[in-house]
């Protein structure tokens, strides 16, 4: 029989969390969700138009929107960093890089944080190509990171 995920000990660290952490927790644990089904069920052309401008890495508005920002922006770019990677490992299913950074993205657009949604390749070890995502706000390296150096950039979401 698997074993819970949601032991007493991780139910009472959860608990013991102050409440705009514990907020920020089940936000992502819901955006997760949201974001797994909908790479699951909608073309990706179409979420594609909602991510944001498609762009390529040396695209003005990367530069701009990857500096450090005002102070409030560098903490909440912090916080849902921790938010998003904490509940991905306490999730009932696979958040990988790509949930994770739209996550992110999504939580950081609606408190007003520009943010850049990068995608990167690199030839893969047993398929021929691994990709990766992550987010960068604020100056702060939100999702994904680090980013392993056979990695090439090869777009990102403005």
């Amino acid at each position: 029989m698997a074993r819970s995920r949601w032991t007493p000990r991780r139910l009472r660290r959860f608990v013991r969390l102050d409440g705009e952490r514990r907020a920020l927790l089940v936000e992502a644990a819901l955006w997760l969700l949201v974001t797994r089904l909908a790479l699951a069920l909608v073309p990706f052309a179409s979420l594609a138009r909602r991510l944001g401008s498609f762009v390529p890495p040396t695209d003005l508005r990367v530069a701009q929107a990857r500096a450090s920002g005002p102070r409030e922006h560098v903490e909440l770019a912090r916080e849902i960093g921790w938010a998003v990677t904490r509940a991905a490992r306490h999730v009932p299913y696979r958040a990988v890089c790509l949930p994770q950074a739209m996550a992110a993205r999504i939580m950081l657009r609606r408190r007003g944080v520009p943010s850049v949604l990068h995608f990167g390749a690199a030839k893969g070890a047993e398929k021929p190509l691994d990709t990766h995502a992550w987010l960068s706000a604020a100056g702060v390296e939100v999702t994904g990171f680090p980013v392993a150096e056979n990695f090439a950039e090869i777009a990102c979401f403005v």
